[in-house]
Order: C-alpha cells, then structure tokens, then sequence
C-alpha cells in the first residue's frame, strides 16, 4: 500500500499526467487544423459563382483553374480566389476564349492515405485517450479509491511523520489509561506473557461521549508501542454494492498481517457493527456481509496474531453481542467525561501550546466547566487564544479564559441586541433574585459572577460554581436548586407585581419541572408515593434517549402530577420567603447590575455584606433604592398559602 506516500508528491504526479495527455489531445487538434487552414490557404478568397462570370467578363481574372466542384484563379494583381462551380454551365468555356484568358482543369483531390486514416480515427483516438486517462486515475491512490480497486480496504497506516502521540499527551483520564497500558507492554515484550500462558486481549472496545479522547487514546497506544498503526472509519466498510465491505475488511487484515505486530483501529463501528437482523426486508445485506467477515477475521479458525483490533463508539448498545464477546473484544473501557482534576490536567496540556499571563489559573477554569470533554476544553482554550488576538494583547489572561468559556456554554455576546429601561431593569431583578436566593440558600453551590449581558436566547443569567465535581445530589441542595430557579420569577413578581410578570422564567421553569418529577418517580423522594420508580430511562445510552412513563393507573398519575406541582410550589414559597425578608439586597444588587452590567461572586457577596461595592476602578454604588422602584412589596397577587421548608423527614 501506498498510503504512507506524501499526498502532495501524488497530487504532482496527477497534474503531470493530466498535462501530457491534455497536449496529445491539443496536439492533434493542431495538426487538424494546418490541414484545414492549408487547404482554405490555396483556395484564396471566396467568391460566389456569378461575382466570378462578372470578373471574367470585366477582364479582371488572368488565368482560371477548373476543378469538378470548384473554380479557382488569379486576378490581374496576382490575388487568387475560389468561387464553387456551378453544374452544367456550357458557357463558361467560350466566356475564357473570348476573353483570353489561360485556363486548365484539374483532377479531384484524393488524400493520402495516413491522412485519410489519420482524419477519420480522430475521433477514436480522442475517446480511447480520455477513458485510458479516466481509468489509470481512479485506479491510483493504492487500488483503495479506485474502480479496479473497489473492494481494496481505505485503512491508512500512520507513520512517525504524521506526528507521534504518548500516554503523556493524553491527560484525564487516568483509569482508561492504565487498563490499556498492558496492550503496549504486550507490543513491546511478547514473549513475557507467553511465558505464563497468558494471551493478550485481541481487541479492546474504547466506549464515551463525543469528544473524550477515544480517537487520541488508541494513537498514543501506537506511539508507546512503537508499531504501524491502522486507522479505518466503520462507514468506509459499508458500500451499496454487496460483498464489497467484507472484501474490504479480508484485505485490510492482509495487510495487517504484513506489518505485524499492530493496531488496527476502527472509529464509529457501530456503523457497521448494528445488530444483525434489526433491519426490514434485505437492505442490510451488505452491512451484516461485512460484519460476519469481521466476526470471522478477529476469531476464526485463522488467528491473526499480532493484530489488536481497537475500536470506538459512544453507542455500545446497539452492537452485535456476537461483537463484544470475549476472543473478539474482550474488553470495553470506558472513556468518561474528566472530572475537576482531569479537566486541570486537560487544560495544562493544551495550554503549553498558549502564551499565558501570570493570573490564569487552570483550577478555576477547571471548576467552571462541568460536564467539558476534552475537546471542548481544548476549544476553550483555541477560542481563549483566539480572543486575546483579537485583542491585540501578547498573552491570553484570564479574563479572556472567563470570556471564551462564556462563549463556548451560552453564546457570543448579543452586542447589537438593543433593550429597553424597563427590559434591562425587569432582566436585572430577575438574575439579582436567583442570586439572593442563592446566597441564602446553605446547600447551593457558590456563585461565580452574574451578568444581564444577553448571550444566546438569554437576557442574562447567574453561573454557579460547584466545589468540586457532584456525582449525587442530597435532598436539601434539590430543594435549594428549586428555590434558586425560582428565584428570579419571584423577584419580578415581588417588585413589579402580579400583571408584570415577564415570559423569562421559562427556562427555570422548565429545570425546576423536570427536576421535580425527577425527585418524584426516579429518586423516591415524595412521602405520598413512596421510594418507587415511575419512569423509566428509554433505549439509548451515554444521555441518549428519553424517559418514559411506566404502565400506572389514572389514580397514581394524578398523584405524580400533585406532587411534582407541590414540590414546586414549595421551591417558589422558599424563593418568596427569603427575598421578602432581604428586598433591600435584592433592589441593591440589582442596581448594581445595572450598573455595572456583569459582577464576580465576590463581589456580589461584598454588596450583600455591605450593602455598597467600591470597584479597584473607582466605580461605586451605594444603598440606595433603584430608580423608579420603591421599597414596598406588593402583593404577590393569587398566590396564596403559608411558606413551608420542606425538610427531610427522619433524615
């Protein structure tokens, strides 16, 4: 195989090829043409017939050449002219005696016979040219791409010059890595296994969300080994001809076994690894063809030995089981979304590429980016970069860091969006709400800044920082979280009153919905119905898929939809008791947003404290009242009943 050629040396040899024929092909033309225009060059200028008997007639035509279809001559002034002959003109003889001019006939032109060959195979030559060059192009590229080389396999071998990847540019995740550290011992040191008996795994199934670094793991186990390393998508199998993806895979275990011992890696299998038998009438023919000469190549009656198979996918539930048993993949390993410390180590390796300034911390960014994959924190890091060029500066800061991560979660910043007093106050209340309730909520997570800059399809929003990275959530930070959600439509109802309650909140609604039939029928946390679950996760995995209701009566349905409605009454009567106690924070913070438009958690918490905010840039605020809005609390309209705080009963 040629794969490891360089492609710029076979794009240049493409363009030579196609130049040479494109001048046979001109060449010809040429030659055709100096007929052409040699034979129009003797005739002279033309005339009609009639123009001739005129010239004759006038004695401007000094001598005429007769030929069966064709009169040629000179004029007087030695110019010649051709003019075609008219049939049966008798008297056209005598016109020449009469007028004296020299005359003679001439015999019909016969071409010889290379130009007769030569002239009527043109068109052959050209249409057996074209298809010759068409067929010696789709046949380059190692027989891979080309259309004798249909069933030929497109794996690519990477070699050192497409640049060497180790364990130590893969951070994060720790425990993938080790699990696989015994597959590079094996491709270095064989014979320490075989000692004991032991086989190593013949293929190793890399399982994870998008972007984890599946791709990136199994090249740094090529790179640790020091082995050829072959990497295939699953859908480059899959053609719409039958037979051609298992002929495919045959030839790319070939070769394979040629390079021995190395990786064979296959990204996205589930393209062609699905379920046997899950498809309707034949259309998957071509797809399990190609999945049962995998099945066959990785544990026939033929041991590939020295070949691993790694392979990739964030969908294993819809694997061939036959495909997972052991002798084939006997091992899935798992790739997991990082956790805070992974995430900082993330970061460090793709910040050494980034000229940083002294006051970028890593564990910050780290903490403020939950749920990030690795190729998500090294976007953040490109876009961090990507700003402080815009910029102008010569080192990415951290509030560039701050500015990119905004970006990468809710958004670019809607500059051009222009809003009203009234809107800006109503969206300033509303974050300054959820922050108050946040602060005063013992379980919520701390809050890192809150802006009432729109981004995305929001007016502005409160990013809460967790500690540390939360694999399980207790009933009291549930109960606080609804309290935060509703925090901002308690705020707006508290200050504008009833009838000016804006659509903003819905987005809090939405969470604190979902959040409470969550508590309801998956996390038995309602005294009315009990440790039960009522939903049920529908087929997907890795976040795919969606819930579904169990089979229940009419009677217990009404109950859960009772529940969940008195679960978040009772986040909004919590959120409602804490701002009334605390209006004046709340019409303080407030105008402080305002303001300033964005503020830290520290900050926030200083204005609470204080009730006032000195800015380093020798802006302040004071506890004052907003404009426009006075300090007494509406009603809340029809909302009615006592404040309850929900705490765990017997906990």
């Amino acid at each position: 195989m040629n794969d490891d050629q360089d492609p710029n040396t076979n794009q240049n040899g493409w363009m030579k090829n196609m130049l040479i024929w494109a001048g046979v092909i001109i060449g010809l033309l040429v030659v055709v043409s100096l007929i052409d225009t040699r034979g129009s060059a003797d005739r002279g200028s033309s005339i009609s017939y009639s123009t001739f008997r005129d010239r004759v007639s006038d004695g401007q035509v000094k001598s005429v050449t007769i030929s069966p279809d064709r009169v040629t001559g000179t004029y007087v002034n030695d110019e010649q002219f051709s003019a075609v002959r008219v049939e049966n003109d008798p008297s056209l003889i005598p016109l020449l005696e009469e007028k004296g001019i020299d005359y003679s006939g001439k015999a019909e032109e016969q071409p010889s016979l290379l130009m007769y060959i030569l002239l009527q195979s043109l068109p052959f030559i050209l249409i057996i040219t074209i298809a010759f060059f068409v067929l010696r192009q789709v046949q380059k590229g190692g027989g891979a791409s080309g259309a004798m080389g249909f069933g030929k396999s497109k794996a690519k071998l990477l070699t050192e010059k497409s640049g060497k990847v180790t364990f130590q540019d893969v951070a994060g995740i720790d425990e993938a890595r080790e699990e696989l550290q015994e597959i590079v011992e094996f491709l270095r040191d064989p014979s320490k296994f075989a000692r004991l008996g032991g086989q190593i795994p013949k293929g190793a199934l890399l399982v994870g969300s998008p972007g984890t670094g599946k791709t990136l793991l199994a090249r740094a186990i090529a790179g640790e080994a020091g082995v050829p390393f072959f990497t295939i998508s699953g859908s480059d199998f899959v053609e719409m001809f039958v037979g051609v993806g298992a002929s495919r895979v045959r030839d790319m275990f070939e070769q394979a076994k040629k390079n021995a011992p190395c990786i064979v890696f296959i990204d996205e299998i589930d393209a062609v690894g699905r379920h046997r038998g899950s498809g309707l009438g034949n259309s998957n023919d071509e797809r399990e063809q190609t999945l049962n000469q995998l099945l066959v190549e990785m544990d026939g009656f033929e041991a590939n030995e020295g070949i691993i198979i790694i392979a990739a996918t964030n969908r294993p539930d819809v694997l061939d089981p036959a495909l997972l048993r052991p002798g084939r993949f006997d091992r899935q390993v798992v790739v997991p979304v990082p956790d805070i410390e992974g995430r900082e180590k993330i970061l460090q390796v793709h910040m050494k590429k980034v000229p940083l300034a002294p006051d970028v911390n890593a564990r910050t960014i780290a903490r403020g980016t939950p749920g990030f994959s690795g190729a998500d924190l090294a976007n953040l890091v490109n876009e961090a970069a990507l700003l402080a060029a815009r910029r102008g500066k010569r080192l990415v800061a951290m509030s560039e860091f701050e500015a990119a991560k905004d970006k990468v979660m809710m958004g670019a910043e809607r500059k051009s969006m222009v809003m009203t007093e009234d809107e800006k106050r109503m969206t300033a209340y509303h974050e300054a709400g959820h922050a108050i309730v946040a602060v005063h909520e013992e379980a919520s997570d701390p809050i890192h800044k809150a802006t009432i800059i729109p981004r995305g399809r929001a007016l502005g929003m409160v990013m809460r920082l967790p500690e540390r990275d939360v694999y399980s959530y207790h009933r009291d930070k549930m109960y606080a979280n609804l309290a935060v959600s509703m925090g901002g439509r308690v705020a707006e109802e508290v200050v504008f009153g009833y009838d000016k309650v804006s659509s903003g909140a819905s987005g809090d609604i939405q969470y604190a919905t979902k959040l409470a039939r969550d508590m309801v029928t998956k996390w038995g946390m309602s005294d009315e119905l009990g440790p039960l679950q009522y939903e049920e996760q529908s087929e997907g995995y890795l976040g795919y898929g969606q819930s579904q209701r169990m089979m229940m009566s009419d009677e217990t349905a009404r109950k859960i939809d009772a529940e969940i409605r008195k679960i978040v009454d009772q986040g909004y009567d919590r959120a409602k008791h804490v701002l009334s106690e605390h209006v004046d924070q709340l019409h303080t913070l407030a105008q402080a947003l305002l303001e300033f438009e964005t503020l830290s958690g520290d900050e926030i918490q200083e204005i609470i404290a204080t009730g006032k905010l000195d800015r380093p840039d020798g802006k302040s605020i004071k506890p004052d009242v907003a404009p426009g809005i006075g300090a007494v609390i509406p009603r809340a309209g029809k909302r009615k009943g006592p404040f309850h705080d929900p705490k765990p009963q017997g906990a």
